[in-house]
């Protein structure tokens, strides 16, 4: 019985995980997925995007679109899983952005005037892996800057 508790405690690694830190955590990548699927479902995009997209390609859109949900995937990864996904955050949230992007240019197929792109798909999936990589960058430098220093 106390090696079991030694060998629970020892492999935790994360905070404790409660219904209210899962809605925190997972609630804005549900509702910033949704806003994805919104976006791709348009059969032409707002005059305010078209008007990005003259100045911009659209694999720097999608970029940066997937780069957000990187950094929210990792973010709900690392606080509000269980001991495994939490360790793995980083690749468990570019894995995760880029199968949302393989899902999404898959639902252009079916939307009239849209068409999938290997190359937004490769935009999504190297966005998304700058995302959570940016996000746990910010987190350990936070980390150590709330560290007090030791004076020698």
């Amino acid at each position: 019985m106390a090696s079991d508790q030694i060998l629970s405690t020892g492999l935790r690694t994360g905070s404790l995980v409660t219904p209210l830190s899962i809605l925190q955590h997972w609630g804005p990548v549900l509702l910033y997925a949704g806003l994805i699927f919104f976006g791709s479902s348009l059969s032409s995009p707002p005059e305010a995007i078209s008007s990005v997209l003259q100045k911009f390609s659209d694999k720097v859109l999608h970029f940066c679109e997937y780069a957000v949900l990187g950094g929210l995937l990792y973010r709900a990864c690392r606080h509000a899983s269980g001991d495994w996904l939490s360790r793995h955050a980083l690749p468990a949230a570019a894995l995760g952005a880029a199968c949302y992007g393989l899902s999404d240019e898959t639902h252009q197929l079916f939307v009239p005037f849209r068409e999938a792109d290997l190359l937004d798909l490769v935009a999504d999936t190297v966005g998304g892996t700058m995302g959570a990589w940016g996000w746990s960058f910010l987190e350990r430098y936070r980390r150590a800057s709330t560290v007090p220093q030791s004076r020698a």
